[in-house]
C-alpha cells in the first residue's frame, strides 16, 4: 500500500482508557472535587454510556476524553496517543444538547462544514449520503431557524459523522427534544452510528436510553464522580422498539435504577 492510500484508508475504532483520571476546579477553600480518580477502558467499536446524578462529572469526564478540558492528575489514552492528537487529526466529533447549528448556514452547509474543520477533503456525496441517512431527504436548503428540535439534532448528528470521526461523543444529545422525538429519534439514528467504525461514549440522564444504546452502562456517584459499577447489556443489534418490552431490557434498566438508587420509568427516553 502506497503512503497516500494509507493516509485515506480507514482507521480502526480506538481502545480509550483513563488512568486515575481526577478533576478540581477552582483552588484553595474554593475548590470544588468534581472527579474522584476513575479507572475505566472503552473496548475498541463499542458504546459506553456514564449514568449518574446530575452534577456528578459525567460532561466533565467526556470533555477530559475529548481533549477539551485538562485532567487534574491522571491521563488519557486513545490507542496509546494523546486526545490532542486525535483532535488535530480531525478524528474526534463531538454532539451536545444544544445542537449549535451556525444559523445563517443551510443543512447542506452545516454538515459540509464539518469535514472542512475536520481537514477533510470535500464530499458533496457522503453529505447527501447522511442527510438522507438522518431522514433531512428535502430539507438540505432550511436553516436551523425552518427545523424543529428533533430536525435540528439530526442535522447535528449527520455533521458529526460526516467527518468518519474514530471518537464519537455524545453529550445527552437527545435532551433538548420532547419525548416523543426521544424515543423515535433513539430507535432510529443508532443504527447510522453504531457500525463499528467509531467508538462511542454518550452521556445520559435517561436510564432506559442507556440501556437502549450502549454495550455497558458505567454508573457514577454523586459528587464528587466515581465508578460505583459497570452493567454489560447483552442484547443483540441491531436494537428495535421490540427489544423495549424484553425482560432483559426491564431487568437491566431496574440493576442500573437500584445502583442509582431511584425508581425508573422503562420508557427509552
Amino acid at each position: 500500500m502506497s503512503s497516500s492510500e494509507a493516509d485515506t484508508a480507514p482507521r480502526a475504532a480506538p481502545e480509550i482508557v483513563c488512568r486515575a483520571v481526577t478533576k478540581t476546579f477552582g483552588t484553595g477553600s474554593r475548590a470544588v472535587e468534581a472527579l474522584e480518580p476513575i479507572d475505566v477502558t472503552l473496548r475498541p467499536g463499542t458504546v459506553t454510556a456514564l449514568v449518574g446524578p446530575s452534577g456528578c462529572g459525567k460532561s466533565t469526564l467526556l470533555r477530559i476524553v475529548a481533549g477539551l478540558e485538562t485532567a487534574t492528575s491522571g491521563d488519557v489514552s486513545i490507542d496509546g496517543d494523546d486526545p490532542s492528537r486525535l483532535r488535530q487529526a480531525g478524528e474526534i466529533a463531538v454532539a451536545f444538547q444544544d445542537a449549535s447549528l451556525l444559523p445563517w448556514r443551510t443543512v447542506t452547509s452545516n454538515v459540509a462544514l464539518a469535514r472542512k474543520l475536520a481537514r477533510r477533503p470535500p464530499d458533496g456525496a457522503k453529505v447527501q449520503e447522511l442527510i438522507d441517512l438522518v431522514g433531512l431527504h428535502g430539507f438540505e436548503r432550511a436553516k436551523p431557524a425552518e427545523l424543529s428540535g428533533g430536525m435540528r439534532q439530526r442535522a447535528a448528528i449527520a455533521r458529526c459523522l460526516v467527518t468518519e470521526p474514530r471518537l464519537l461523543l455524545l453529550d445527552e444529545p437527545f435532551g433538548a427534544v420532547d419525548e416523543l422525538t426521544r424515543r423515535r429519534l433513539n430507535l432510529e439514528l443508532p443504527p447510522i452510528w453504531n457500525d463499528g467504525a467509531s467508538t462511542t461514549l454518550l452521556v445520559t440522564h435517561s436510564i432506559p436510553e442507556a440501556v437502549l444504546l450502549a454495550d455497558e452502562v458505567v454508573v457514577m456517584t454523586p459528587r464528587p464522580g466515581r465508578i460505583a459499577a459497570t452493567v454489560p447489556v447483552p442484547i443483540e443489534r441491531p436494537r428495535r422498539a421490540r427489544h423495549l418490552h424484553l425482560p432483559v431490557f426491564h431487568e437491566l434498566v431496574d440493576e442500573v435504577g437500584v445502583l442509582l438508587g431511584v425508581d425508573v420509568d422503562r420508557s427509552a427516553g
